[in-house]
């Protein structure tokens, strides 16, 4: 007599032997994904809707992100890049005992990988990708930007001069010649949100947002990369380089600051900066708002002019003259590191792919400031 087998009940179906599905999560990520791609081609189009984006829905995702990793102290974004081997693994191998017997479910296994490209589109998309596509900020301030002469360099440079003689008054210097930071980084974090306040009182395109700088744990290590700081939009955070000279963090911390309020332009996002450094009550803030700024235009200046650029170094307080010095000491340790050619070649690519000038576009805020002490005189 032959025996019959009688189909298995589905508590007796192996894992493996039941028909491969993507995870709803997945599903749900390419949807977002597939809406955002058309949005993305309206802001390359259109700078008026751009800017109606940015200010009034990407500074929503913004704040969402940005609250949401701020009530923890350390760089999430940093975290998550340490761990990047560790979750490489774990998602390979839990995609592998999923979907591991057949080349359809190795597709599936590529798909669902690939959702973390979707997601990290998607975040750019709605946080971040229109702050790139619309209108420049001399637009928004009412500034005329043109070409600059050597002669307006000068008088720039002359303005930031007379200002750092005044400010410097007020300044601790170590015997390395460096200025001392006379607080933490929490109460720069105060200040400089402060700061932020006056100016989103004057500029209303520049929102509102109470938010943690994160300085970075390896910050020694990134400054071979030459990178003082950078906004993760993924996570929201403005993460700060913690390595480099007093002098240079607060308008650092400001440039992220600006970033994360959806000035995206590296250029722009160093002019906000200024505003709101220059801007602030506290001594330390304002002094480097002014020596960061001339360090752009000396530089712009010594280019164009070496002789004028002599007459204007001759007119700085000498404890400033000694704080630049000890800054080229400094950074002659980081000067020629393979580290900063290849971040540098990637920032260059990724700041060109996002219609802006690349690397050089963080100096083009000499336009800027000379446009500014223009029309302020």
């Amino acid at each position: 007599m032959k025996k019959i087998s009688l189909p298995k009940s589905d508590a007796q179906v192996s894992p493996k032997s039941k028909k491969a599905r993507l995870p709803l999560a997945v599903k749900i990520i390419y949807g977002v994904a597939a809406a955002c791609a058309p949005l993305y081609l309206i802001f390359l189009f259109s700078e008026g809707f751009s800017d109606f984006f940015n200010r009034y829905i990407s500074s929503f995702f913004r704040a969402i992100l940005a609250h949401s990793t701020s009530f923890i102290p350390f760089s999430v974004a940093e975290f998550a890049l340490l761990l990047l081997p560790v979750w490489v693994f774990l998602i390979t191998r839990a995609i592998t005992r999923r979907y591991g017997e057949s080349l359809k479910e190795l597709l599936y296994s590529f798909v669902c990988v690939f959702s973390m490209v979707a997601l990290i589109f998607s975040s750019f998309t709605l946080a971040f990708a229109p702050a790139y596509r619309g209108s420049t900020l001399d637009k928004k301030l009412c500034i005329e930007r043109q070409n600059v002469s050597a002669r307006e360099l000068y008088d720039t440079a002359m303005i930031l001069s007379s200002h750092l003689a005044e400010e410097s008054k007020n300044v601790n210097y170590a015997l390395d010649g460096f200025s001392v930071m006379p607080y933490d980084y929490s109460e720069m974090n105060k200040n400089l949100l402060d700061a932020y306040g006056n100016v989103c009182d004057e500029y209303a395109f520049i929102p509102r947002l109470k938010s943690r700088l994160k300085p970075v744990m390896l910050s020694e290590p990134m400054s071979y990369t030459h990178i003082t700081g950078v906004y993760t939009f993924f996570t929201g955070e403005s993460n700060i380089n913690v390595a480099f000279p007093d002098y240079t963090i607060p308008f650092t911390a400001a440039h992220e600051l600006a970033h994360q309020r959806g000035i995206a332009r590296e250029n722009e996002a160093n002019f906000v900066a200024f505003l709101v450094c220059s801007s602030s009550e506290d001594d330390y803030v304002r002094y480097c708002a002014y020596l960061n700024m001339y360090e752009y235009v000396a530089s712009a200046l010594a280019s164009a002019d070496p002789s004028l650029y002599s007459q204007v170094y001759a007119t700085l307080p000498t404890a400033v003259r000694a704080e630049l010095d000890a800054y080229s000491r400094f950074y002659e340790k980081y000067r020629n590191s393979a580290a900063s050619e290849v971040s540098g070649a990637v920032n260059n690519a990724v700041l060109i792919i996002n219609g802006t000038e690349g690397t050089k576009s963080y100096g083009m805020v000499v336009d800027l400031a000379v446009a500014y002490y223009k029309d302020n005189r």
